[in-house]
């Protein structure tokens, strides 16, 4: 097959959207949604995940989850590096391999930075560095291989994964929350007070996440088609409607709109969506959007045994669970003819790629429904399994070698200044702010020197006043 310029155009764009979700999207997000001392820790976390996943990708990621097989959940380990391959044609679609490796890539540089999210504020940056190429080669390929590759095990079996409800979003949600299991709470002022430090660069980086995922799921078809379109629509639809019920339950509940709800209501509903963009009618898009800002709602504000680890950023009910939620919604949902589409003629043979909803309302079988369904819950065990044991076994060799969490002390310099960041990195997220109230410190030190004399000038009485 030739290369097609336009497929080609397209696929390098919506790779690049994709990038922007995490840089600089999820550092702005996870820097404002921080408390201001761990804003430089949280927001330089996610810009070693990006940096060190594409090393791990080009050295030998991309082939173990779309190379060669070696067994039916694993590629063949070998480096993306040499002309020869870069510039041969990608294994899907009509372009260059190098367009696939950089287009897969930054979907496995975000999904190691959905996990930093769950660990900011008590996790060692030593250990972190040695966490992220561990879980993606252990792990995300795994998942990769297993779902995407043509010869990985689910995706003989028929499991629906769009652009990676399952790989990229449950797998990060699991495997963040495991590691905050492993690595213990924050501090304990920090659980008791955490305020985010700008919920304007937090919003800032919902909204380049939220449009970032116009290349997300619009990406996934590998070609500039209508289910594409479709998939975009789809996407900015279920992402409307997610934050809406996101807003409207937390006024039920606290009389006011929340800002951090509204982002939360937001990725929900783009996790929720993503496993099945392209293969669900857009009033299917809209009940995804209604479920996906409801369900991880509840999950959060109401099952307490899920607090009992600590979360700081929701990620688990944001991606874990929406992630989940949208992985057995398709399998209700997903229309036969989009399917056909986008499967081609894999779809509806032997059962697989039927919506259970067409099943039971058309001429097919209700068992292929069924079956399907039935195949999402075997992808969603799978892949919380596989993270669950992975993340541990990574925690407790880190913990050994490197050491997992924070000092006590590291975690506890707030007193007046805040200086988390500075006793870890060296370095403050806003200095300018630092020096004001250091000014104005001296000032009130000079005003109580001499309070007697500058209280008696008309200046001082009108401030006063």
């Amino acid at each position: 097959m030739a290369d097609n310029n336009a497929d080609n155009a397209w696929q390098l764009t919506a790779a690049t959207l994709v990038a922007l979700q995490s840089m600089p999207g999820l550092v702005l997000l996870y820097g404002g949604l921080a408390k201001k001392k761990w804003a430089v820790n949280s927001s330089l976390m996610a810009v070693y995940a990006f940096a060190v996943t594409l090393i791990c990708w080009v050295g030998w990621g991309y082939r173990m989850s779309f190379g060669d097989r070696l067994t039916d959940f694993l590629g063949k380990p070998a480096p993306a590096l040499d002309d020869g391959f870069l510039m041969g044609q990608a294994f899907l679609g009509s372009f260059p391999a190098a367009t696939m490796v950089w287009f897969q890539f930054v979907f496995a540089a975000i999904a190691a930075v959905v996990v930093g999210g769950a660990v900011v504020g008590r996790m060692r940056f030593a250990a972190w560095m040695a966490v992220v190429p561990l879980w993606h080669t252990v792990s995300y390929t795994v998942g990769a291989y297993s779902v995407w590759n043509g010869e990985g095990w689910l995706a003989k079996m028929g499991v629906i994964d769009f652009a990676g409800g399952f790989v990229i979003h449950l797998s990060s949600g699991v495997a963040g929350y495991t590691a905050a299991f492993w690595v213990g709470p924050r501090s304990d002022s920090d659980r008791k007070r955490f305020p985010p430090n700008s919920i304007v660069m937090t919003l800032a980086g919902a909204g380049l996440l939220w449009m970032g995922w116009t290349g997300f799921n619009g990406g996934a078809p590998y070609a500039a088609t209508a289910i594409a379109s479709l998939a975009v629509i789809n996407t900015h639809v279920c992402a409307a409607a997610s934050l809406l019920t996101w807003l409207l339950l937390d006024m039920t509940l606290s009389g006011k709109p929340s800002a951090a709800g509204a982002v939360n209501g937001v990725i929900s509903g783009l996790v929720c969506i993503t496993p099945a963009a392209g293969l669900v009618q857009c009033w299917a898009a809209v009940l995804i959007g209604l479920i996906s800002g409801s369900l991880p709602w509840y999950t959060l504000h109401r099952v307490a045994l899920l607090r009992r680890v600590d979360d700081p950023f929701a990620g688990f009910h944001t991606h874990a669970v929406a992630g989940a939620l949208g992985g057995v919604l398709v399998g209700v949902l997903a229309e036969p003819e989009l399917c056909r589409k986008f499967y081609g003629e894999a779809a509806g043979g032997g059962g697989k790629y039927v919506g259970l909803a067409y099943a039971l309302g058309g001429s097919r079988q209700t068992s292929a429904g069924v079956r399907q369904v039935g195949w999402q819950i075997v992808g969603v065990v799978f892949v919380v399994c596989l993270n669950v044991a992975v993340m541990t076994v990574i925690c407790l060799v880190v913990r050994v070698f490197v050491g997992l969490r924070m000092s006590e002390e590291e975690m506890e310099m707030e007193m007046e200044m805040e200086m988390g960041d500075e006793e870890v990195h060296g370095e403050v997220a806003y200095g300018i702010d630092d020096q004001s109230r250091f000014l104005h410190a001296k000032l009130n030190s000079i005003y109580d020197a001499d309070e007697a004399a500058i209280s008696k000038t008309p200046t001082y009485q009108m401030h006063r006043v």
